[in-house]
């Protein structure tokens, strides 16, 4: 007999005999109506679960990871408001049924909607079982390992910046709080502990944070146990984290210290942890079977703390509700399910590709028009560096100069990263930014990856336009996952209710001379053109950055979309092109107006011998080998493809219909997912026959004179296209 069925027939046979499991008296706080209305709460997340195994067994459902001995978290909804941003658990379908009551809505049909994949379900759309609603102010969430705390440490700091600088798409109120649940298991996660470190490291300086994490306690993570007082013995101690210990099984408690803690933050303005102890019925989901690794006497002892018991017993006690009358609402509440999920199996289903991928770009957005800064405010910001902009200057600068004229333009724009303000960044790109514009726009964040990205992912949530900063592109490796995982995935599963507007700055790719290894020469960008979704920009001339950068902040702002801009680290000081002082790569500041549109390609000269396709420090060096090339006669042109996720194939193909050879030239390695393996498919599919591509090797790059050895060359370049085009 399945376990859910068991905890269901004990239920029945308990509450008919009133043989309830003993606790304490009914904490003082809940109005007898509240108590019932929690029940009610709680009976349907547990007939959800129910019905979810049922439907699975039909093949009509796709999901049984339920709540059930999670039902206490109904009481931490009527703790909060409904207008309190909160990031869920998977376990938490008790929280949004009884926040969705407190608006007075009905949850069962649109949850069953998401148990049964139904293109109609509101919140994702059919594409994933997840908790969430737009109008719960709840963000679908799938995280099984806690990679949703970083952002929420982001939604909350972004509260209190909102106070002082309201952005246009402010989507919280001033004084709301942030909530963020997760397992006792994922706790461990080096996300989450990245999580909790950084609330308390903002919060130890005085930093308005207010968040609550509620951590649910249930003793296991799928089959692992976790040690006993661990969670408590962790975090009752830890640094600007007030910690608070609730028993989940009682409602009343739970309601009485989750409010306490709720008041906590919102009136402090700082963190807490709210510690739940709560049981796991069921196993970890549908197909999995606990006896399998607990002792039977293990999976019964939980089974006989079921928190429905615990509440029919305080209802009781409280003189709310009958046991009998708490009987009738549990077997009410499961026929009506049953009902609702016999007609959500009915409804349309996504069918085709298409209708998967509609919501992998987000909608675009009404944003205020701007004419730009004031002559006087750009005259105030840039002092002396307006004489400068008619001189050629470097890319590090013009890209300087661009962020100033854009953080004038839109006071939304909020900077973040290591080492980005007081700093000005390790290659004084964001020099002078934090002076200008202040310490809470210009951010010098700790020293985690994972935590830079949540709060530029957090800040978005409540309208802000966040550029954060990676040092190195090495760097980013160690929290990918927050892109791939976290931004990029949420418009997809919100069917594009929410999205994730953000320009992620990157330095990165390779030829630094003898810089510390391939951990700042670091030329792999498979990660990034592998996210669904994701723009990925990457200039080569100053000029050409500052234009750029000027469209992808437009793309982050009236498109909403998530967008990595890699600025080659090479080329932020590289002046000469030919010989030494020629000054040939230097650029003169273009007009604030001036953008290149997304999707546009560069193309330097004219010649049909062949062309040259590149990005990047390869433009540098393919410019560098075209004078070897006109000097055996060859007329090229070479093509700066300026975007390379999703690569324009057919800007490129185009400009190369009248080329007698193409030779792409990919600084990543030959066979990691770079560029030019789309290209050359893309050039063979087109017919193209003289083709061919130099990259660089599947190597790693090593410091020291030998920092170019495994990449192109000028040199290699040329002899690669003059074998080519004499073939």
């Amino acid at each position: 007999m399945p376990r859910s069925l068991i905890v269901h027939e004990n239920f029945l046979a308990r509450v008919k005999a009133r043989d309830l499991p003993a606790g304490a008296p009914p904490t003082p706080g809940l109005a007898p109506h509240e108590m019932v209305a929690l029940f009610r709460s709680q009976c349907l997340s547990r007939a959800l679960d129910r019905t979810s195994r049922a439907m699975q067994k039909a093949g009509q459902g796709f999901y049984t990871i339920g709540s059930s001995g999670h039902e206490g978290m109904a009481a931490v909804a009527h703790a909060l408001r409904p207008d309190d941003m909160a990031f869920l658990h998977y376990r938490d379908a008790a929280f949004q049924i009884a926040r969705a009551a407190q608006l007075g809505q009905s949850i069962a049909w649109d949850m069953l909607l998401s148990f049964a994949s139904s293109a109609e379900d509101p919140i994702s759309g059919g594409r994933h079982k997840v908790l969430g609603s737009k109008a719960l102010a709840i963000p679908p969430q799938t995280s099984t390992i806690a990679s949703h705390l970083p952002k929420a440490v982001g939604a909350a700091y972004s509260l209190g910046l909102a106070r002082r600088r309201p952005p246009e798409h402010r989507a919280l109120p001033e004084d709301a709080l942030v909530m963020a649940s997760f397992g006792d298991a994922s706790a461990n996660h080096s996300t989450a502990q990245g999580a909790f470190n950084t609330a308390g490291w903002t919060a130890f300086q005085s930093v308005p944070l207010p968040i609550l994490f509620v951590c649910e306690d249930n003793g296991i993570g799928i089959s692992t146990r976790t040690p006993r007082g661990w969670i408590e013995a962790s975090f009752r101690a830890r640094p600007g984290l007030r910690y608070f210990r609730a028993n989940g099984l009682d409602m009343s408690e739970t309601y009485a210290v989750a409010a306490e803690a709720a008041a906590h933050v919102r009136n402090r303005r700082r963190p807490a942890f709210l510690h739940l102890e709560t049981v796991r019925l069921y196993g970890h989901a549908g197909a999995d079977l606990p006896t399998t690794y607990l002792s039977r006497e293990e999976v019964e002892a939980e089974e006989a703390n079921d928190p429905l018991l615990h509440s029919v017993r305080l209802m009781a006690d409280a003189g709310a509700l009958d046991p009998d009358e708490a009987l009738a609402i549990y077997l009410e509440t499961q026929e009506r399910v049953d009902r609702v999920a016999a007609e959500a199996v009915t409804r349309p289903r996504l069918k085709s590709a298409s209708d998967v991928m509609a919501s992998l770009i987000p909608p675009a957005r009404t944003c205020a028009p701007t004419n730009g800064p004031s002559a006087e405010a750009r005259a105030a910001a840039f002092g002396s560096d307006l004489k400068a902009m008619a001189e050629p200057q470097p890319m590090s600068r013009l890209l300087n100069w661009a962020l100033t004229d854009l953080m004038l333009a839109h006071p939304e724009i909020v900077l973040m990263g290591e080492d980005v303000g007081r700093k000005g960044g390790v290659y004084g790109v964001t020099q002078k930014l934090q002076t200008r514009f202040g310490a809470d726009r210009v951010i010098d964040t700790l020293l985690d990856e994972q935590s830079i990205l949540g709060l530029g992912i957090g800040m978005a949530h409540n309208g802000f336009l966040p550029v954060p900063e990676i040092q190195f592109l090495a760097y980013l490796h160690n929290a990918e996952d927050q892109i791939r995982g976290e931004a990029a995935t949420l418009p997809f599963f919100s069917n594009g209710q929410y999205a994730n507007p953000m320009v992620l700055r990157i330095a990165g790719l390779g030829y630094q001379k003898g810089f510390g290894g391939h951990f700042h020469n670091d030329n792999s960008i498979a990660v990034l053109r592998d996210i669904p979704g994701l723009i990925l920009a990457c200039p080569s001339d100053g000029a050409e950055a500052a234009m750029m950068l000027r469209e992808c902040v437009r793309l982050a702002r009236e498109e909403q979309r998530l967008v990595v801009f890699l600025e080659p680290i090479a080329l932020y000081p590289m002046r000469d092109l030919a010989e030494e002082k020629d000054g040939g790569w230097m650029r003169t500041y273009p007009d604030p107006s001036e953008r290149l549109r997304f999707g546009e390609i560069g193309c330097h000269g004219e010649g049909r011998d062949l062309a040259i396709v590149t990005f990047g420090n390869g433009m540098y060096l393919s410019q560098q080998a075209n004078f070897t090339l006109r000097e055996n006669g060859v007329a090229a042109r070479i093509l700066d493809l300026r975007w390379l996720a999703p690569l324009p194939l057919e800007a490129m193909l185009r400009a190369t219909q009248d080329c007698r050879a193409v030779l792409v030239v990919d600084e990543c390695r030959r066979s990691a997912g770079g560029p030019a393996e789309a290209l050359m498919t893309a050039l063979a599919e087109a017919g193209r026959t003289r083709i061919a591509r130099i990259t660089a090797e599947d190597s790693f790059i090593a410091t020291g004179p030998a920092y170019a050895a495994t990449l192109p060359s000028a040199a290699g370049i040329a002899e690669a296209a003059l074998a080519l085009v004499r073939a």
